[in-house]
């Protein structure tokens, strides 16, 4: 895979029907400066608002995979994102003048085409890969469905694909490598059942469905009155009927097509994680919502991650900006409820503190006598005791002012903190300080691991 970020050289236009709505649209592609991933542009529409190409902005997989952002949508995204994907184009800002991309000819094919006769080109910036080095899965038992990740070196995905149905059987696909994705996967459309046509119909969808967009196919002899009728009802020319098949006239590019398409699209849902992975992907059964969940399992993962990654070090060689007895000045609480023991960095915005956790703590006698554990309402006053410290350096004579919570939100408690722990706490502004008013989040760590976090509003008062 390739280790320098790709974007496309020039802007490339294709025309066609939505799958669903059956609306003529026009998307172009275009070159995107580095870092910039996938974004999708709604240019028919005042502003032109730009949707990220992101897991946490997916609002409907009932048919397809459907974005939302700035108050705008658009739908049928995982063709054009899997071929961007598979054709290792990291950065393209995606132009369309509808709410659904069109669905050409069913397959990634005609966008891959696009970015070819586009040229690619390679940018500055190192890939920002994703190594998975753990197991991270998604399992949907009632329905057997189940995605997991493996560690790799590179990205392959496995997928099994199972309806129940003695026409398709049980089928797998499999894609070792980005660059056998042309010639691999690329061309294979999307299918459906014929005997799903009528309840997809009656539901709204599949409007601008043709046999030139899909493959469909016949688990048994359907009666020429009952093909004229769906012809009819999808007002598309009617078709002579066939024995036990595929309906459409051309041949199936690939025996297992169906599992291949899978594997187009669950590319395409994967490209929501906002960064290209390197590891194996195996997928038994996956369909958008199982596909996007997975991205965000996958996304969550990154995040914490990541939270790791910007842990607050605490080097107990060098010495503190404010010891125990510079901060006795500056907070009016004593032992046994000050619990902050130094301050070891201070900006503007921000300050980092720490509690050295001892079996000495009072509160060890009573939480509890065979386990001692920090009650999490202490860690949160640590943590709010450490913002005092911050926000009281705004004010002249910090002596004649105290702090007082107004508002504690969104805390989340994710680790025991028990003695022998050291805490550290990472607090910084949300916003500037306005009328006495600070706005922090809130942080404690032991070691890289995050033990707490939230969000604390506090008040500066002049003590009376």
């Amino acid at each position: 895979m390739a280790d320098k970020q790709r974007t496309i050289v020039n802007e490339i236009s294709l025309q066609g029907v939505g799958l669903h709505t059956g609306l003529t649209s026009t998307v172009t592609l275009c070159p995107a400066p580095d870092n910039h991933g996938y974004k999708f542009q709604r240019v028919d529409i005042e502003g032109q608002p730009i949707i990220n190409a992101l897991a946490d902005n997916v609002v409907d997989t009932s048919r397809s995979t459907v974005l939302e952002g700035n108050g705008v949508r658009v739908g049928t995204v995982e063709h054009v994102l899997s071929a961007l994907y598979g054709m290792q184009i990291d950065n393209c800002l995606i132009k369309i003048d509808a709410a659904e991309m069109p669905i050409l000819n069913g397959s990634a094919d005609p966008y891959c085409k696009a970015v070819l006769e586009s040229g690619i080109v390679e940018q500055k910036t190192d890939r920002d890969y994703f190594e998975i080095q753990k197991n991270i899965q998604y399992t949907d038992e009632e329905n057997r469905i189940e995605l997991m990740t493996f560690p790799e070196h590179t990205l392959s995905l496995n997928v099994m694909i199972d309806y129940n149905s003695e026409l398709l059987g049980n089928q797998y696909a499999t894609l070792n490598s980005l660059d056998d994705y042309k010639t691999d996967i690329a061309s294979c459309k999307t299918f459906v059942f014929l005997r799903d046509l009528e309840f997809l119909y009656k539901n709204n969808l599949i409007k601008g469905g043709s046999l030139d967009n899909a493959i469909v196919l016949m688990e048994k002899e359907y009666p020429q009155d009952e093909l004229d009728h769906l012809s009819d009802m999808l007002g598309r020319p009617r078709v002579k009927a066939k024995g036990r098949g595929v309906l459409n006239d051309e041949d199936l590019v690939f025996a297992n097509e169906p599992a291949r398409h899978k594997l187009l699209d669950l590319l395409g849902d994967l490209a929501l994680v906002g960064k290209p992975l390197k590891g194996k992907i195996l997928a038994v059964r996956p369909g958008h919502y199982s596909n996007v969940e997975f991205a965000k399992e996958i996304r969550k993962y990154l995040k914490e991650e990541g939270k790791k990654k910007d842990y607050p070090k605490y080097d107990p060689n060098i010495p503190p900006i404010m010891d125990i007895n510079a901060i006795k000045k500056m907070l009016p609480h004593r032992p046994p409820f000050l619990l902050v023991d130094k301050i070891i960095e201070m900006t503007e915005n921000k300050i980092i503190g720490i509690k050295n956790v001892t079996m000495n703590e009072p509160f060890f006698v009573g939480h509890f006598p065979d386990e001692p554990i920090m009650p999490g309402v202490l860690i949160v006053e640590a943590l709010a005791q450490t913002g005092g410290l911050l926000v009281l350096n705004y004010v002249d004579e910090p002596k004649k002012y105290s702090t007082y919570f107004m508002k504690i939100d969104r805390f989340k408690f994710k680790q025991k903190v028990v003695p022998g722990d050291t805490l550290v706490f990472d607090l910084e502004l949300i916003s500037p300080i306005r009328r006495g008013i600070a706005n922090m989040r809130a942080r404690a760590y032991v070691g890289s691991h995050i033990v707490a976090e939230g969000e604390l509003m506090a008040q500066i008062i002049k003590n009376k």
